[in-house]
């Protein structure tokens, strides 16, 4: 048994070792815009998965060209900014040791069959419900369509207490039949 896990022991390092020595990778590729020019000088900046830090920012050559190298195997964000626009952004680029990812952007304009026309889908929202008196059910979310009055307002009649007992009188006493 002790020998099983020297040997299981040994493997893990030996595979802890050989990552480490993982070579760094790139990340590389051509800008062009929508007549498909190259770019020059956009900046193309790595960033972490969610966006929230640049690992590094490179700039284009003559002819669109750029290349970031001396990064870590992992997936990143990489986004194009031109002119100080941020045009557009590729997420989950996943990068292998000692290889080079190949990353092209052409900022063609959207086809008549890309482009959408429907209209915006309308939006809700969620609100809350308070318990109703006397009830042993407690709140509740009730989701609204945006521009709602109130939620269930076709369901819930609004009174006063005048107004309840207004009710209980016109209504008569069931016990008495009156």
């Amino acid at each position: 048994m002790f020998i099983k896990s020297l040997q299981i022991g040994f493997a893990g390092v030996f595979l802890a070792v050989a990552s480490a020595w993982a070579g760094p990778s790139s990340i590389q590729g051509i800008v062009k815009d929508a007549q498909g020019k190259p770019i020059k000088s956009a900046n193309v900046r790595i960033e972490s998965r969610d966006g929230k830090q640049v690992l590094n920012t490179v700039k284009t050559d003559a002819q669109g060209r750029y290349i970031a190298q001396g990064l870590q195997p992992g997936v990143y964000r990489v986004s194009l900014v031109v002119n100080g626009a941020v045009k557009t952004a590729i997420g989950n680029t996943k990068t292998k040791a000692d290889q080079a990812t190949e990353l092209n952007f052409d900022l063609k304009p959207a086809t008549a069959g890309q482009a959408t026309t429907t209209q915006p889908k309308k939006g809700t929202h969620k609100v809350w419900v308070p318990a109703g008196t006397g009830t042993h059910m407690g709140g509740r979310w009730v989701e609204v369509p945006d521009g709602a009055a109130e939620p269930g307002a076709l369901n819930v009649k609004r009174a006063t207490g005048e107004d309840l007992q207004r009710q209980m009188r016109s209504m008569g006493n069931p016990n008495t039949g009156n």
